[in-house]
């Protein structure tokens, strides 16, 4: 499923994305940034698709604290490229894992 609106907020920190189905999910930066899904940031080929959707709810400190999209790309039809401040932009974001984290998000938070 691909998303039909992207809105980046960045004075909440967060990327809501709206889908074909009605829902639309808010996904704070620090926890996009922390899982994302490239090889380094997984810490290896084993740990591809092996996530922590707790970070989701951590508030970030630091510099973490200033995190800031840079740019966000489509990749053909399933994914999407984010470029963070930080200078990070090696992970696609896969729209499917999008879809799961906004829904584990939005369960989270009732």
């Amino acid at each position: 499923m691909q998303p039909t609106k992207l809105d980046v907020f960045q004075s909440k920190q967060e990327l809501h994305i709206k889908w074909p189905d009605g829902k639309t999910h808010s996904l704070p930066f620090f926890g996009l940034r922390k899982n994302c899904p490239c090889v380094v940031c997984r810490g290896g080929h084993e740990k591809m698709g092996q996530f922590e959707l707790e970070l989701f709810f951590v508030q970030p400190t630091g510099l973490m604290a200033e995190l800031r999209m840079k740019s966000l790309k489509a990749v053909g039809r399933h994914a999407i490229r984010i470029t963070w401040s930080d200078g990070h932009n090696d992970g696609m974001y896969r729209h499917e894992d999008l879809y799961e984290w906004g829904e584990y998000v939005a369960a989270k938070q009732g």
